[in-house]
Parts: structure tokens; C-alpha cells; sequence
């Protein structure tokens, strides 16, 4: 006999999922996990993992290229069809057996289907052969349903059939030409491999390049990919769009088109919430098809069972802060269900936080760009007497030994009155390692003094610490 009832039901089983699920079993709860599609969810197969491949050899091969005794070994460009090859091997041709069997051996029960809530602690799901079961919670329903591409509202996009970034990172053929709208973190990835498969790349974006980066990012990865050979157009508009054939054809404001054989889609994300039964939940500003607000627990305000974690309550649309807010999740959870103490204090075990001003994330560009927390707008937006602190990487002894010609930006944003780094971002090649440290500066808000006395190795690349500490000034 089918089991109905179980302390915690968890719908979506991407990554965040499988952490609130796996932190609750931890915890001594019975987990059940509902999914209609595959197990491990968008990163694994559509998303991170699959774009990262696509775009590692551009960067290995750009790393041959750019050191002398290297590059006379490179003789040709990127392989599009070994690249494709090494894609489909990482998400395992699309099957989710492992992360199956990953669910059983952590104690966690599948349930195959779509799921949607039913009323207080309830979970109808819809099998793929239309059999219907319903599931009961003792204590709490998790919401990891993810998001979605954003389609704009554009005369003949939708009869276009264009591509969004599942399409773009799944496909099994490499494209003559690959017009892409939008101008953020998907649409400068994708630009960046296809453009190194030989796609010709044409990217049109209302606005410029990775917006609410600093400005510079944007104008870097512009700039490489103008050198790779893409087209790239910024504010412009989308008139319209239309098919001709097995060409999509994309009419910008000012008259003039851009041809392609395919279109992607790349204009931002929408919470999977339309059809998941929030319209059976007592609480108000809970509503179908919109981002759903959470506490710091993830806790749906108004209701003491109903939890939204990762994408869809909008805090950090990224892979990485969707498994921090599960990880305080499913721990909040088994504590309020087992009367344990739970401490909800800035920076406590049960809370997420650093979902606020500390968030972590890189643009696996060329070059690639990192940042953490505030950007020198933000900063000035939030009111911070803040100083900014700018090193080019150039002139730092490792980056001349990591590549010919090296170049890259590093900006730290200070807090003044707390003496301490709010933010920062870094633009160059390979620079993504360098983030944590980072991301830990700003996170345990290190006071500036105390940086003096953790000192870079040489001849590395993190030697732009000690060019920034020199630029704020000795220590008093």
C-alpha cells in the first residue's frame, strides 16, 4: 500500500529541493518529494551544469592561446561536436537514475507526478498516466518549483518557436547563425559559446550588458565578444518578429533586421507558480503565477506549514543561494516539528540572510566576471559613505605570468564608517576562483585593519589584496 502521510512533502526536486528534503530527513522527518520532470531539476540538466561545458573549452583554449610556448601547440578552434559530446555525458543523457538513487540511499520517497497543493498540508499529484493521489503533511509543504524564461509580449515571438536556455543548452546541433535577446548573465554565456562553435552570433539587448553588474563588466564582455565575432547591438528594441521559412526574422525599432536560424530568448525569468494550488492557501499576498514572499526561515508569512524556497520567492535566482536557503529550511522545519529551539537571529542556524547584500555569482563570460554584494551604485542607493577601490590586474605580478597581455578590472566597494569591504567585483580570465574570498570578506565583514595580516602569496593573481590595501591606506 502507497504511503500518504509524511511529516514534510516537498514539490520540485531540483537541487533546492533535494537539500530541504535531505537537511529535513537529517533531522529525524519522513520526506516525500514530488517531481513531474527529471530528478536534480534545472541545473542539472538544463541550466549550470550543461552551459559550463559548453563554455569550458572557449576558456581552456583561450588560456593556451594567451601563453607563449603554449599557443604554438593550439592548431585549431573550439570542437562544437566533442564540446556537445562532453555536454550530454555530464547530464547523462538525460537521465536521472543517480539522483534516484541518491533520493533512496538518503531515505527520501519519490513520487512521481505533477504536484500541486490541495488545501492546508495537502498535495494532489498527477502521475504522467493521469492517476491522481494525494498526500498529507504532518507539519509542512516546501514550494521548490523553480522559474521559468520569461516571454515577452512581442508580435510573433511565440509563433517563432524560439529558443530558451533549455533549448540553447540542450541542442544537438550547432546553428549557422543565433540572434539573442537580452543582454544578462543566459544571453552573455550562450553568446560566448556559440560564437565559439562558429555560430554566428548576433545578441540584441534593450539596454547594455549585464545591467546590474558594474559598469565595466559589461563593457568587457562586449568587447570580446565584438573580437569573437558576434554582432552585438545594445538599446534595442523589438518591434516585432516574425518566420520566413526556416529563418527567424527579428525587427528592431528603428526598421532594420537581424536574421537567424534560430532565436533565443534570454529577457528574465518567471516563478513556476501558476498551476500549484495557491489558490487553496489562506494567506494573503499568496497568488497564482506570481513570486511568493518568504520570512528568513522561507516561511510563507500568514501560515505556519507552507515554505517557498530558492527561485521562486525571488531573494537570489541562483543555483548556489537556492541551496543556502534549503539548507535553512529543512532545518527549521525538523526543529519546529520536533520542538526544538529555533534561532532566528541575523546569521543564526536557521535563517537565511545572506540572501540580502552578500550574494555570490559569476558570468562564465570571456572575460569571466564575479561579484559579491554591493556594486559603487547600490552602495550610494543604500546610503553607504562608501569608497571605492579600483586595481587593473595587468599590473600585477601573477596575472603577467598567467597570461601574455593579461587584462582585467577589480573593484572593492568600503564601507567607511565600519571599515570594512561591502562589496566587490573582479572582471578577467579565470577570476570565478577568486570569489569566495571574497564572498567571505564581505560575508564575515573582516575589518580592513585585519586584512593587512592575511597576505597574498607570490606571484598570484589574489595579490590584488595587497594592491587595494595599499590604495585604501596603512593601517592606523
Amino acid at each position: 500500500m502507497e504511503k500518504s502521510e509524511y511529516d514534510l512533502i516537498v514539490i520540485g526536486a531540483g537541487a533546492v529541493g533535494e537539500n530541504v528534503a535531505d537537511r529535513a530527513v537529517q533531522g529525524g522527518l519522513s520526506v516525500a518529494i514530488v517531481e513531474a520532470e527529471l530528478v536534480g531539476g534545472e541545473c542539472s540538466y538544463w541550466a549550470c551544469m550543461p552551459s559550463k561545458m559548453l563554455l569550458r573549452p572557449v576558456a581552456a583554449l583561450r588560456a593556451a592561446r594567451a601563453v607563449p610556448g603554449a599557443a604554438a601547440a593550439v592548431t585549431g578552434g573550439v570542437d562544437a561536436t566533442a564540446t556537445l559530446r562532453s555536454r550530454d555525458a555530464i547530464v547523462h543523457e538525460w537521465s536521472d537514475a543517480g539522483q534516484v538513487e541518491w533520493l533512496q540511499g538518503a531515505g527520501i520517497d519519490l513520487v512521481r507526478g505533477y504536484g500541486r497543493l490541495d488545501g492546508e498540508k495537502r498535495v494532489r499529484v498527477v502521475a504522467s498516466d493521469g492517476a491522481e493521489r494525494v498526500l498529507t503533511a504532518r507539519h509542512a509543504v516546501a514550494l521548490c518549483t523553480g522559474s521559468a524564461a520569461l516571454l515577452p509580449d512581442i508580435p510573433g515571438l511565440a509563433d517563432a518557436e524560439p529558443w530558451t536556455s533549455r533549448e540553447a543548452t540542450s541542442a544537438q546541433e550547432v546553428p549557422e547563425s543565433l540572434a539573442i535577446l537580452g543582454g544578462g548573465v543566459v544571453a552573455c554565456e550562450i553568446a560566448t559559446a556559440y560564437a565559439s562553435f562558429g555560430t554566428r552570433v548576433s545578441v540584441i539587448a534593450r539596454s547594455g550588458l549585464l545591467g546590474p553588474f558594474e559598469p565595466f563588466a559589461g563593457d568587457a564582455v562586449g568587447e570580446e565578444l565584438r573580437a569573437a565575432g558576434a554582432d552585438v547591438r545594445l538599446r534595442a528594441g523589438v518591434a516585432a518578429v516574425r518566420r520566413e521559412g526556416d529563418e527567424r526574422v527579428v525587427i528592431l525599432d528603428d526598421g532594420a533586421e537581424v536574421r537567424a536560424a534560430e532565436l533565443l530568448v534570454a529577457t528574465g525569468r518567471v516563478p513556476r507558480t501558476g498551476d500549484l494550488g495557491l489558490d487553496t492557501v489562506e494567506a494573503s499576498g499568496v497568488r497564482p503565477g506570481e513570486w511568493i514572499e518568504v520570512d528568513d526561515t522561507m516561511r510563507v508569512p500568514g501560515t505556519d506549514w507552507l515554505y517557498a524556497v530558492g527561485d521562486v520567492n525571488h531573494r537570489a535566482l541562483l543555483t548556489h543561494q537556492g541551496k543556502y536557503q534549503a539548507r535553512a529550511a529543512g532545518d527549521v522545519i525538523a526543529a519546529r516539528a520536533t520542538g526544538a529551539a529555533v534561532d532566528e537571529r541575523p546569521w543564526g542556524t536557521h535563517v537565511a540572510t545572506a540572501d540580502h547584500a552578500a550574494v555570490p555569482q559569476v558570468v562564465f563570460s570571456e572575460p569571466q566576471v564575479v561579484s559579491v554584494g554591493l556594486t559603487e551604485k547600490r552602495a550610494a542607493d543604500a546610503g553607504v559613505r562608501a569608497r571605492t577601490l579600483d586595481v587593473d590586474l595587468s599590473q600585477i605580478a601573477g596575472a603577467a605570468t598567467h597570461a601574455d597581455g593579461y587584462r582585467g578590472t577589480a573593484r572593492a566597494i568600503v564601507d567607511e564608517d565600519r571599515g570594512v569591504i561591502v562589496g566587490a567585483t573582479l572582471v578577467g580570465a579565470d577570476v570565478a576562483e577568486m570569489l569566495h574570498a571574497l564572498t567571505i570578506a564581505v560575508v564575515g565583514e573582516v575589518p580592513i585593519d585585519r586584512l593587512w595580516h592575511a597576505v597574498p602569496a607570490y606571484p598570484t593573481v589574489s595579490e590584488l589584496w595587497l594592491r587595494w590595501l595599499e590604495s585604501y591606506g596603512r593601517p592606523s
